[in-house]
């Protein structure tokens, strides 16, 4: 699904973000990439994103498609396939709740019989059903992020990107927004979660991935989030 195959990263400034990174991410898995920060999860993540580029190395979607090769307007269609979710939410404030989750799929010109279909399956999916016609403003943080989720999926993604997504949410709500990200796993959604929650990742019991100073320092499929004794 996802390999990184000698992939490295210098910024202009001369500050290696990653260093000569192998890892592979099998279709259907669920990834913790952890680690402090500064360590190079964001670099990975935006590789991923194609907002990246690698100085050098190769990064191979569904074992075929080199996404350093892609060119510019390759590069949306590519993003089309992946749904992402920023601790930040990153809603358009003017628009209600089923407006938001209805905005991807305009994006991808989905027909208005498809949003209609769609858009409802996800808000009941996140438990927001009740509050189609709210505005950002009017939700707590919890119930943005289960907005944010659903825009996310809505497009039936083959890979779900998670920066931070309980960074700002409190421990109950955040576990039940990783219960909403178990089930779009067990999908079949491949997941990648950067995170520093500690807590989440020894309960999740997930693949953890820790990166320590650009490197891949741990790779454990049932891993906590520090070293084991």
């Amino acid at each position: 699904m996802i390999e990184f195959r000698n992939v490295s990263k210098i910024y202009d400034n001369n500050v290696t973000a990653l260093k000569n990174v192998d890892i592979r991410i099998e279709r259907g898995e669920f990834v913790f990439l952890v680690g402090p920060s500064g360590a190079g999860k964001s670099t990975f993540i935006k590789m991923l994103l194609k907002e990246v580029e690698p100085t050098n190395g190769e990064i191979i979607i569904n074992d075929s498609l080199d996404i350093t090769k892609l060119k510019r307007g390759q590069v949306p269609y590519y993003r089309r396939k992946i749904g992402v979710v920023f601790q930040d939410f990153r809603l358009i404030q003017n628009l209600n709740v089923y407006e938001n989750v209805a905005f991807a799929m305009r994006v991808i010109e989905s027909s208005p019989k498809e949003i209609r279909k769609r858009v409802p399956m996800m808000l009941s999916l996140v438990g927001l059903s009740n509050k189609y016609k709210s505005f950002p403003h009017e939700l707590s943080g919890g119930e943005q992020q289960r907005v944010a989720l659903a825009r996310a999926i809505v497009n039936n993604p083959t890979l779900l990107i998670a920066d931070e997504p309980t960074g700002n949410l409190d421990p109950e709500t955040a576990m039940g927004i990783m219960e909403i990200l178990s089930d779009v796993n067990r999908a079949g959604t491949t997941v990648v979660m950067a995170t520093h929650a500690k807590d989440i990742v020894d309960v999740m019991k997930k693949r953890v991935i820790a990166v320590e100073k650009g490197s891949i320092a741990r790779d454990e499929k049932r891993g906590l989030y520090g070293y084991e004794d």
